[in-house]
């Protein structure tokens, strides 16, 4: 399926659609927590700020990032990895907050996938005119385990490709509090987030701040 960013229709999308086998978005699944979820992002942005990755070829990457958890996924010369400590403090990285961890483990079981415990979270700042480009998620050690991505702010346009770069991927709208689980056979589905158009969120105000959790351990 394959939706516009400010689709007129009627009827509201339903609140559960498969993106893909294994993909799946909760529409509003984290609206009656984003207020708890923001602040707690807040916590983690404040112990370990954002920053702008290089890539190991050099480029900076548009995405300002952090992380919390045991483990945090950082990139320099040396490549794409996860590590237990932020390499600009030399310090572990904050704590999960249970608000977000809580979260992620109750939204994946309603996905089908029972079990998972994330010990990573990536939080991503994305401001207007920031895109993602299409990638695999990939550094983690066990691909069994899904992925837990949860949207805060301004909507943006979610990539969801297949297995194959050349693959071209629908367009899937999110907004304010939507939370994504991907797993299983599209665990390793290209996906990216197209340019944010510019907008002002009355609780983010200019940006999307979005939290994506994986078992990387």
């Amino acid at each position: 399926m394959n939706l516009d960013l400010f689709d007129d229709a009627l009827e509201p999308p339903p609140a559960r659609q498969d993106l893909a086998p294994g993909a799946v978005l909760l529409r509003g699944r984290a609206l009656a927590q984003a207020p708890q979820l923001l602040a707690a992002a807040e916590g983690v942005m404040a112990a370990a700020a954002l920053r702008h990755w290089l890539t190991p070829g050099g480029r900076r990457m548009a995405v300002a990032m952090t992380n919390c958890g045991p483990l945090g996924w950082v990139s320099d010369a040396r490549g794409y990895r996860y590590q237990s400590t932020d390499p600009l403090s030399g310090q572990p990285w904050p704590a999960l907050p249970p608000v977000i961890a809580e979260l992620a483990v109750a939204v994946a079981e309603e996905a089908g996938y029972p079990g998972f415990r994330p010990d990573a979270c990536l939080v991503n700042r994305y401001l207007p005119g920031t895109p993602l480009s299409l990638h695999q998620d990939r550094d983690e050690q066990d691909l069994r385990q899904p992925i837990v991505s949860i949207s805060l702010g301004l909507p943006a346009l979610f990539l969801f490709g297949g297995l194959s770069r050349s693959e071209r991927p629908a367009r899937w709208p999110l907004q304010h509090g939507d939370v994504l689980v991907w797993g299983g056979p599209s665990r390793l589905a290209f996906h990216g987030v197209q340019a944010l158009a510019p907008g002002r969120h009355p609780l983010l105000g200019e940006q999307r701040i979005n939290l994506t959790l994986r078992c990387a351990g």
